[in-house]
């Protein structure tokens, strides 16, 4: 762990197996209780279609915002833990996960390596990262890019907002 200044980070939380909703409330749990990480901001629970492979559920996705004195590849790997620790094995690329957790960005860090790149290259692409982001830091400007702008310009009809009874995710 870094014991310099805490840095602002993006996180992107999906689920398309079992119980989707409580994978995600379990890593938001663990991702409370994790050293060197805080959540500042949790996104609304949204639907959505797969993305890359398509013959699969649809998704519960949300993002968070907050910050950590953690490296970045650290971090991955106390992420890649904490997916482990609820069920995640490995399977193919896009394919069915009981979780999902990505880092979007690491501050204005811009990194490319075989483990992580930074900000997360298909940030623009998927309506499942731009608009629940967008919800939680509309100013947000990634890459010179305005999150609020690129979540409007996405297919709105590909996400929605989750409808769920009170006992299946806290507010």
């Amino acid at each position: 762990m870094n014991a310099g200044p805490f840095i602002p980070i993006g996180l992107g939380l999906g689920s398309n197996m079992g119980d989707r909703p409580g994978y995600i409330c379990q890593a938001i749990y663990l991702l409370r209780q994790a050293s060197g990480i805080e959540l500042k901001s949790i996104s609304s629970l949204y639907r959505s279609k797969p993305w890359g492979f398509t013959e699969q559920e649809d998704f519960a996705n949300l993002c968070a915002i907050g910050q950590t004195a953690i490296e970045p590849k650290a971090l991955l790997v106390k992420l890649k833990a904490i997916e482990v620790k609820i069920g995640r094995a490995p399977s193919q690329r896009w394919g069915p996960r009981q979780i999902d957790i990505d880092l979007l960005f690491y501050g204005n860090l811009h990194l490319q390596t075989p483990e992580l790149e930074l900000p997360h290259p298909e940030i623009f692409a998927r309506a499942f990262v731009l608009v629940p982001l967008a919800e939680i830091a509309p100013a947000l400007v990634l890459q010179n890019r305005s999150i609020a702008e690129a979540g409007k310009a996405m297919d709105q009809a590909a996400i929605m907002k989750w409808r769920r009874r009170q006992s299946e995710f806290p507010a």
